[in-house]
């Protein structure tokens, strides 16, 4: 397990107030986009305060995933933005899930952190939990 202060949050607005909870039950700091800004914030703006603030960005909303994808190797933008996203994951689970994922989540942030690329992906589904790299 690692320091909870050695990674923090930054919650996207779909995300339920009890996955909040759960983080910052845990020792986690969790930053609220709907605390910090406009909860229809565009997406480009939200990663980029994510990883100003370097945080995990937590969201619900699959256009993160293209966002990834268009910053993969060479690119310049986000190139320390790391993600954890749920798909197909109703939000009564998420908090539960998100729980479930954290040994996972901490894992990826200590070997990304050792790395040229730190970014970390990782996919919580109401079955499964993946990473990608």
């Amino acid at each position: 397990m690692i320091d909870p202060g050695d990674m923090r949050f930054f919650a996207d607005h779909n995300i339920p107030e009890s996955v909040c909870k759960t983080l910052e039950a845990a020792g986690y700091e969790t930053i609220w986009l709907r605390q910090k800004t406009a909860p229809d914030s565009p997406d480009m703006l939200v990663a980029a305060v994510s990883e100003a603030n370097n945080a995990i960005l937590v969201t619900m909303d699959s256009d993160f995933k293209s966002i990834a994808h268009r910053v993969g190797i060479g690119q310049r933008r986000f190139r320390k933005l790391s993600l954890v996203r749920f798909e197909k994951c109703r939000e009564s689970q998420a908090a539960a899930r998100i729980k479930l994922a954290m040994s996972l989540i901490e894992h990826e942030w200590k070997v990304g952190n050792s790395s040229a690329d730190r970014r970390m992906f990782v996919v919580t589904t109401g079955n499964s939990i993946r990473t990608h790299r």
